[in-house]
């Protein structure tokens, strides 16, 4: 079975759903307590900071793998003093590690950022080897970028096969109606409402969710991979513009100018290599789910 720590939120629920239909059994890790049972695999209600009651998971189901998508890193900030909240959050990371050496799983997937690039200066897409500058302008790149690095140590001294997912601008169901890094989830929100909404028309790499969580499955269940990172998006820029252009006529939405020079988009020729992902949503195919799925009743 497969552990999956954060396996109800927006991610969580994609890859599970991607897991799944590809024959696998997920259990599902989260910190609130469910609100009843899932399609998706059996939940179980953990705070993987708790190093007793994440063991205690292990001795109720065989976990053969570990998708870590749980948020190691004190964001949203707490009411935790700075440093006890830093403490905390990479005890969470550092008990996941401990339990997959104890179970002998096969693989761990940590999920990592598009923020990770932050401050890179190139016109050219993205990839995995580009030297990264060590400071970075918000709390979630810094802990990836630990997260990262300890990851790095610890598959030699451990043993352990981690694997590094740099995930870029995930939107699609379950996602958050507003993100305050990019405007696409905030306009097809306002298309399904008929609400008027303005915006920039910038530009950034947009991955459906059933994508990304297509492309995590893959990875996890990928036979010797050659790397150890890999960028997880669609691998192209999407901007605004084009989102309103899918979205038709009768949205009512203003594009300013771009207030910013695009970032390049990831490279995911390492994942096109060694799983065959290729994105199944363009902006039109992605926008058109999105919308039937709010159209339905779905809040987000």
């Amino acid at each position: 079975m497969i552990l999956i720590t954060g396996g109800l939120g927006f991610i969580g629920s994609h890859t599970a759903r991607a897991l799944t239909s590809l024959g696998q059994s997920c259990v599902l890790a989260q910190r609130r307590a469910p609100d009843g049972p899932s399609d998706l695999g059996e939940v179980v209600h953990v705070d993987i900071t708790d190093l007793a009651a994440l063991r205690a998971v292990g001795d109720r189901h065989k976990i053969t793998d570990i998708v870590h998508l749980a948020g190691s890193m004190p964001w949203p900030p707490t009411q935790d003093a700075p440093i006890e909240a830093s403490r905390r959050a990479l005890g969470g990371l550092f008990n996941v590690l401990q339990v997959a050496q104890d179970w002998g799983v096969s693989r761990v997937g940590l999920a990592s950022t598009i923020g990770i690039y932050g401050g890179v200066v190139s016109d050219q897409p993205l990839t995995e080897d580009l030297p990264l500058p060590l400071p970075s302008p918000h709390v979630i790149p810094t802990f990836k970028k630990i997260s990262e690095l300890l990851a790095g140590h610890l598959a030699d001294a451990a043993g352990l096969d981690i694997v590094n997912y740099r995930i870029g601008a995930i939107w699609g169901p379950l996602g958050r109606p507003v993100s305050p890094f990019f405007a696409a989830p905030q306009l097809v929100h306002a298309a399904a409402s008929g609400a008027p909404f303005e915006t920039a028309d910038d530009a950034i790499d947009l991955c459906y969710a059933k994508d990304c969580g297509r492309a995590l499955a893959l990875l996890q269940l990928a036979d010797g991979l050659q790397h150890r990172t890999y960028n997880v998006s669609s691998g192209r820029l999407t901007s605004n513009a084009d989102i309103v252009a899918a979205l038709g006529p009768d949205a009512r939405i203003t594009l300013t100018p771009a207030t910013d020079v695009p970032r390049p988009p990831l490279d995911i020729t390492r994942l096109r290599a060694d799983t065959g992902f290729s994105p199944a949503y363009d902006t039109d195919g992605a926008v058109a789910d999105y919308l039937a799925w709010l159209r339905a009743g779905n809040p987000r």
